[in-house]
């Protein structure tokens, strides 16, 4: 199975490929650049001095969200692009479990408790639990204490310990240290959304025979824009029946 894949969902955007089992190539950035200028240029690169060739690949995955509403839509177009030119299927795969693969696939406290979690602003995070590989809970966007204590649980009724990974990482592990939990930060090279973890869920996905959805962002909230316009709207309905 020859796998591309992209991530872009947060501050920093990756690409990698994964080709009969293992990464041949990956390349990562956190410049502050809009993924729109980064992102494909990125992907050419990587494949130029890998001495790979984009119409290579079977499958084109990317994180589908949850994630920064602009960096998922620019993921997800560039991957349904990529397809569309080159025969390949388009697959997207949750940023959080990707975020939790890329741990258990480099063996990193593999039995632990992994809360995956983005900062979604607002007081809340963007956030998922896993026990290796399985998924404990389904990816959610709420307030940062309450998850912890979620997880928590989980680690109490397993007797593992809870580790944090993703830029919303830090919020969890403060309250979680307060707490008294036996908890830690995933290391500084696996603590951020990465392509190679995008690639190793795609590719547990391809390998489980589940159906396979076509890719679409996922949210998990509106938007602020949306908000706001739900917002007049309902002003506007309290204004006429007064």
């Amino acid at each position: 199975m020859r796998i591309l894949a992209l991530e872009s969902s947060a501050v920093a955007a990756s690409c990698a490929a994964y080709i009969d089992g293992r990464l041949r190539a990956r390349s990562w950035q956190d410049a502050g650049l809009t993924h729109s200028r980064t992102l494909m240029p990125m992907v050419r690169d990587m494949l130029r001095n890998s001495g790979l060739d984009i119409r290579g690949f079977d499958v084109v995955a990317v994180s589908h969200g949850p994630g920064s509403f602009t960096g998922v839509r620019i993921g997800v177009a560039t991957a349904l692009g990529i397809a569309e030119g080159t025969g390949a299927r388009a697959v997207g795969v949750s940023t959080l479990e990707a975020m939790a693969r890329l741990l258990t696939e480099g063996g990193v406290l593999a039995d632990a408790v992994t809360l995956a979690a983005m900062d979604a602003r607002r007081g809340e995070v963007y956030a998922a639990a896993f026990l290796g590989e399985e998924r404990l809970t389904s990816d959610t966007a709420v307030p940062a204490p309450l998850f912890c204590v979620r997880a928590a649980e989980f680690a109490k009724k397993t007797g593992k310990p809870i580790i944090c990974v993703g830029d919303g990482a830090e919020i969890c592990y403060n309250y979680l240290k307060e707490m008294g939990e036996d908890c830690r930060l995933a290391p500084p090279h696996l603590l951020r959304q990465d392509a190679a973890g995008v690639a190793f869920a795609a590719a547990a996905l391809m390998e489980s025979g589940e159906d396979v959805p076509p890719l679409r962002p996922v949210y998990l909230r509106l938007s602020q824009a949306e908000r706001e316009r739900l917002e007049r709207e309902e002003a506007a309905a309290n204004t006429g029946n007064t």
